[in-house]
């Protein structure tokens, strides 16, 4: 295998392939990134069996082949060349990158142990990456990260009224977040997409453009630009999550949005080892309030508008933040029913998007 290109090209396609390599190896050759040259086309592959990337970019071929090179290394070898043509070449188990006046000479992974993927499942529906990009935003962030249940490792991608719905959840937080009129699902079907895949592919996608997403039984992949990003689904019962959102709030708390996270990241300074955030509500007033014994508390009056009765709820501030931020808007609600039960975060100008968060019990 011969080629050359421009370090760049080279450099960002080989570490976005990259991002799928497995951190614990099974296989020694899941280690690498995989080459394969046609022509001009060059082919790069990540995969660890559950999560595979594969970029096209165009060279200056010179004799088509393949190869696999280690991930780590040959990602910091690329980065570490001066701008311009990088010239590599592979016989056997080596191979040799040249640019200007640096040489590497790199022992190569056994092309034939790289793992056959599966083809893309068939058919497929076209998202704005725009829109896409947003969603994922949103709702990633609640997804959990504890292998322990993998399911709730999972967002889960439903068919709802004639659109795509996603849902994640960590068992003290939900985001829903929908998307009307991508229909890619039949009615009444869901599939579990692993939050790392979707959290790569937020990743990868750029400003504007379109993403080709098609589903499978097991599988599933997107496709946006010369990139192309499949996982394996997650299998089991998703928790039925309708449940947790109530049916009516009584109380409502509408405020300012960029004044209410300036203030919380202020009183969260004083909110050490997981030291709770309070809301003290009231028709007069409207107070965040941070206490941690021996360090000091901090609180701060917010303006906004409340209707219900007086309380003091507590939250999570990291995950407070997190909702109030993914809410969007200029304005938000946070509606409660009392200081134990699910609050509910949303935009006053957007029904798209509803963030479940649970209280913290404070004494």
């Amino acid at each position: 295998m011969k080629f050359r290109c421009e370090r760049d090209v080279l450099q960002e396609a080989f570490s976005s392939a990259g991002r799928a390599v497995a951190t614990r190896v099974s296989l020694p050759v899941l280690s690498g990134v995989r080459l394969i040259l046609s022509g001009d086309e060059l082919r790069l592959t990540g995969s660890d069996l559950d999560l595979s990337i594969e970029v096209q970019i165009q060279v200056s071929g010179g004799q088509d082949g393949a190869a696999v090179l280690p991930a780590k290394l040959g990602s910091d070898i690329f980065r570490a060349l001066e701008p311009g043509a990088v010239s590599i070449s592979i016989e056997g188990d080596q191979a040799q990158i040249v640019a200007g006046r640096s040489v590497f000479s790199v022992r190569t992974l056994p092309v034939e142990d790289f793992p056959r993927l599966p083809d893309p499942p068939p058919g497929g529906v076209t998202i704005q990456v725009e829109e896409l990009a947003d969603a994922l935003r949103q709702v990633i962030p609640s997804a959990s990260h504890d292998d322990a249940r993998p399911i709730l490792t999972g967002v889960l991608l439903a068919a709802e009224a004639g659109g795509l719905r996603l849902v994640a959840t960590d068992s003290y937080r939900l985001a829903v977040r929908d998307l009307p009129g991508t229909s890619v699902l039949h009615e009444g079907q869901s599939v579990l997409v692993p939050g790392r895949a979707l959290g790569e592919l937020a990743r990868l996608l750029g400003g504007k453009g379109e993403v080709t997403l098609r589903l499978g039984e097991r599988d599933a992949s997107f496709e946006t630009g010369t990139t192309r990003l499949s996982t394996r689904l997650i299998e089991g019962a998703y928790p039925p999550y309708r449940n947790l959102i109530p049916a009516t709030l009584p109380n409502t708390l509408t405020v300012n949005r960029a004044n209410i996270l300036d203030a919380l990241r202020r009183v969260r300074l004083l909110a050490k080892d997981a030291t709770p955030v309070r809301l003290k509500l009231s028709a007069e007033s409207f107070e965040l309030i941070a206490i941690t014994q021996d360090v000091g508390q901090a609180s701060e009056e917010v303006e906004g508008s409340y209707e219900g009765g007086e309380m003091i709820v507590a939250f999570n501030p990291e995950f407070l933040i997190a909702g109030v931020e993914s809410a969007g808007g200029e304005t938000i609600t946070l509606e409660t029913i009392d200081t134990l039960k699910p609050a509910l975060i949303r935009s006053t100008e957007r029904a798209d998007y509803l963030y479940l968060l649970m209280p913290v019990r404070v004494s």
